[in-house]
């Protein structure tokens, strides 16, 4: 993992940042974002880290409604918190998904998924929920198959602030609700463990 750290004016920093972020030519395969002002390159995801983000998306199809997709690299912008930040998954209107060049403001999104690996597992826990939280994310799925207590799945929702409430927390096996507008239960036992 590389990163850049930018000078201190927050709204020249935005805009420099953004262009750069766009206008660089990354490491095919990377995951590029802005994380709290510091562009952050991760390599591609285990294929593990896939299958759990797969069975998800599965599953999140069966019951959104037409006009709301699914998108894996899609991001979303935070500018107040110096965030461009690339969900594993992220379900969105698909009418402004679709007119967007590379990012669109998170406050579109209806559901954010990450999706830990060892190498960024802190950013998924802290920077992430409170960059989504700020910017009125109703819901965050965080599946942390790092958790120092063995592989979970925690459920954030009722944003105030920077901060969500904890709607449910499961160890991987038990299963977990996801409320409307997706009304679905998530068999986490799905999940492969490392």
């Amino acid at each position: 993992m590389s990163a850049l750290t930018v000078s201190q004016d927050p709204d020249q920093n935005w805009d420099d940042l953004v262009r750069y972020w766009e206008g660089m030519e990354w490491p095919e395969g990377s995951k590029v974002e802005i994380i709290e002002g510091i562009i952050t390159v991760s390599p591609a995801p285990a294929s593990r880290h896939n299958v759990i983000a797969e069975r998800i998306q599965r599953r999140l199809y069966s019951v959104m409604p037409e006009e709301l997709g699914i998108f894996q690299t899609l991001a979303i912008a935070v500018p107040s918190r110096l965030g461009m930040l690339i969900p594993d998954l992220l379900v969105a209107p698909v009418r402004e998904c679709a007119e967007a060049d590379s990012h669109i403001p998170a406050a579109l999104a209806e559901l954010v998924v990450e999706v830990t690996s060892k190498s960024n597992a802190g950013h998924d826990r802290v920077s992430k929920p409170a960059a989504y939280a700020g910017a009125g994310i109703p819901l965050y799925l965080l599946v942390d198959r790092w958790a120092p207590g063995g592989p979970t799945a925690t459920l954030y929702g009722e944003p105030k602030g920077d901060v969500y409430r904890v709607l449910r927390a499961v160890k991987f096996g038990d299963p977990i609700e996801l409320p409307e507008p997706f009304g679905i239960t998530l068999d986490t036992g799905e999940f492969p463990v490392d």
